[in-house]
């Protein structure tokens, strides 16, 4: 099974990753989880309630990686051919931002950490080894797989692919091209992706 996620009896996904293969994905999730950044710090009072109430931001992220993570809700105000429907995109996505970005960040959050703690687990029972095999319950496999497509949106996002066809023309690129790891990674990723869709569906 390497490099492919393969079904586990009674649910769940196992692949056999080496020592640079968990040091790659181990080091992308820690970037991912300090490009999102730490939760809202706790309420003095403790208070549930409070937390569930707070808000978040009403303005897209600045960085382009996290803009495309977090996008507005309601399209792309600059497609808008009227200025007032703009206005009113740009309001309706402020407010919906401002209520949901916070549980998003959270889930995103707590996908990638699940990732780096699965890692560490499987490095620490394998120690002296080289590599090992990754099991996954059924919900890891589903934290995982949100993981693995918040890593492909963000290194897609600094590669500026928008569309299937830039991904085409990543195959091409010559050796000596500087994006030319990120892209491995991008498409390696990619194919982890795809095959634990496969062992998840029915």
């Amino acid at each position: 099974m390497p490099g492919q996620f393969e079904p586990l009896p009674g649910g769940g996904a196992a692949v056999a990753l080496d020592d640079v293969e968990i040091s790659i994905i181990r080091s992308l999730a820690v970037q991912l989880l300090e490009l999102i950044g730490p939760g809202p710090a706790e309420d003095a009072s403790d208070d549930p309630l409070a937390e569930l109430f707070a808000e978040g931001p009403s303005e897209p992220p600045s960085d382009p990686v996290l803009r495309r993570l977090f996008p507005d809700a309601y399209g792309d105000p600059e497609g808008t051919p009227q200025a007032r429907e703009a206005e009113e995109q740009r309001a309706h996505s402020a407010e919906f931002r401002r209520y949901t970005e916070n549980d998003l960040r959270a889930g995103k959050r707590d996908n990638a950490l699940a990732v780096v703690r699965t890692l560490d687990a499987l490095s620490s029972a394998s120690a002296g080894e080289e590599g090992a095999v990754l099991k996954l319950s059924p919900e890891e496999s589903q934290q995982w797989l949100r993981a693995l497509n918040d890593l492909r949106l963000a290194i897609g996002s600094r590669l500026e692919i928008a569309d299937e066809d830039d991904t085409d023309l990543l195959y091409r690129l010559p050796d000596e091209d500087p994006r030319k790891p990120m892209v491995m990674a991008y498409l390696w990723l990619g194919g982890l992706q795809e095959s634990l869709v496969g062992t998840l569906m029915p």
